[in-house]
């Protein structure tokens, strides 16, 4: 199932502008949620976005999913500017890239968990050659 459903997307259009621009193909509709969902991951590197978007329902972060939203509709309603407009999807789109780049720059923190630390590095040593004095 993925984070954001194909029914929550009637939050930010009416059932009639989605059936115009998807003509009976929800499929239009799903890849805008992907490709909403991948480029939200771009932004968020830093945090364990793959445990994030396995939730679902209130375990979700409700502000990413409205800002996953806007992004879905932005894709989506370029398609077709059926009885929309297109200022506001692009204001509310670029809000949306604004918030995750907020975040990635750590200007924002996100009530995300963040990626654990495995990194396991060993000692590192550093060393040189004694001084030379070389008197002439």
């Amino acid at each position: 199932m993925s984070y954001v459903t194909i029914d929550e997307i009637k939050t930010h259009l009416y059932q009639e502008q989605i059936n115009v621009i998807t003509n009976g193909d929800d499929t239009i509709l799903q890849s805008a949620i992907d490709a909403a969902l991948a480029e939200a991951k771009g932004y968020l590197r830093a945090y364990d976005i793959s445990g994030e978007f396995e939730k679902e329902g209130n375990r979700r972060n409700s502000l990413l999913v409205i800002f996953l939203k806007d992004i879905a509709v932005w894709h989506f309603v370029n398609i077709c500017n059926v009885n929309t407009d297109l200022g506001l999807r692009m204001e509310r789109y670029k809000r949306a890239i604004d918030w995750l780049k907020s975040v990635q720059k750590g200007d924002v923190t996100p009530d995300l968990e963040p990626l654990p630390n495995d990194k396991q590095t060993g000692i590192i040593l550093f060393n040189s050659n004694p001084k030379r004095n070389n008197h002439f």
